[in-house]
């Protein structure tokens, strides 16, 4: 059973929330302050991180920040409808994923549901040898799933670890957000959804500039992304 933490400060909401998803098949914790949510995030005991931006004792976004030091556990942000900086500001931090407040349980499930896809497919590669993948200095092991930049290990998300996998599989060919969105969080891209250009943006930091002072990664307007072919 897939374990689930949620760190809201809103005790009827975890009640609620705990009896929904055990009738879908997930087992949920909840906490009710940021302290006590990073120690029980960073147990290593669940599978999936739901976080919410308003929190007492240490704030979402630190909570975030000091998860993302030391872990990859998925994490989707609960954030206030309406409030785009809190997304954005959550993406940037290394959340994989948003849902806005208030929700409907099922459209909440279903991007748990989309996660714990992604995952599930990401773990199916059978290991090979050549399973490697390879486009200049960069460097994709999928049965590891780690990458390196010139032979030093990259710090990446699970959701942009699949947006870095997806253009490397596709390297030099345009590749649509809603393909990178199926990667990366395994669900098709929502309207007004930013996420993918949020996590394109993140990847390009941490891969720096090319040799001849260019990105990596070339933004294609309105239609996608695509790796330069070294």
């Amino acid at each position: 059973m897939n374990s689930i933490l949620l760190i809201d400060d809103d005790f009827e909401l975890g009640e609620l929330l705990q009896e929904y998803l055990s009738m879908e098949g997930f087992q949920l914790t909840a906490v009710q302050d940021g302290e006590t949510g990073l120690t029980e995030a960073l147990s290593g005991k669940y599978n999936l991180i739901l976080l919410d931006v308003m929190l007492p004792k240490l704030n979402g976004f630190e909570v975030l920040r000091k998860l993302r030091a030391e872990s990859n556990v998925p994490v989707i942000m609960l954030t206030a409808r309406g409030e785009s900086v809190d997304r954005v500001l959550g993406l940037e931090h290394g959340a994989d994923d948003y849902i806005p407040k208030p929700y409907h349980h099922h459209e909440l499930v279903a991007r748990i549901k989309a996660l714990f896809r992604r995952i599930e497919l990401s773990s199916d590669v059978t290991p090979q040898v050549s399973s490697e993948l390879h486009v200049g200095d960069i460097a994709l092991n999928p049965t590891t799933r780690t990458a390196r930049l010139d032979g030093v290990e990259l710090q990446i998300t699970g959701a942009e670890f699949g947006v870095l996998q997806c253009l490397m599989e596709h390297v030099g060919e345009l590749v649509d957000k809603d393909t990178l969105s199926i990667a990366a969080l395994g669900r098709p891209l929502m309207a007004y959804d930013r996420s993918i250009d949020m996590h394109v943006s993140n990847l390009r930091k941490k891969l720096g500039k090319r040799d001849d002072d260019s990105d990596w990664i070339k933004t294609v307007r309105s239609r996608g992304y695509l790796l330069v072919n070294v």
